[in-house]
């Protein structure tokens, strides 16, 4: 059974960082695509990052290079380090599984940028 559990999310400041985890269980860790993805209030839910199993990386272009996306194998645990953040990154955050034509989605992790 798949499985994806978010954590990490808070309440930081404009400008301070985080770091979000997806622990997964229930496939093969290293043989899928991995992504993250965030929904704001009134807003459809957006593709963050992505992560394919060779371990290359794409960003949505508002990242500007304030994230990066990686995996822990020995945790098969995936990663999204925040920094530099803004308001406008106010968002639930959604990790992501593309499993043989399927998509399995965590429970989200709230993230608000605020002063």
């Amino acid at each position: 059974q798949v499985q994806l559990v978010e954590s990490g999310g808070g309440l930081v400041q404009p400008g301070e960082s985080l770091r979000l985890s997806c622990a997964t269980s229930g496939f093969i860790f290293g043989a899928y695509v991995l992504a993250w993805y965030r929904q704001a209030p009134g807003k459809q839910r957006e593709l963050v990052a992505r992560i394919t199993s060779l371990g290359d990386a794409k960003y949505a272009e508002f990242v500007e290079g304030r994230f990066t996306i990686f995996r822990s194998s020995v945790k098969t645990t995936l990663h999204l380090q925040m920094n530099s953040l803004k308001p406008e990154d106010t968002a639930v955050y959604y990790c992501k599984a593309e499993i043989e034509s399927n998509d399995y989605w965590g429970r989200g992790t709230q993230v608000t940028v605020s002063s």
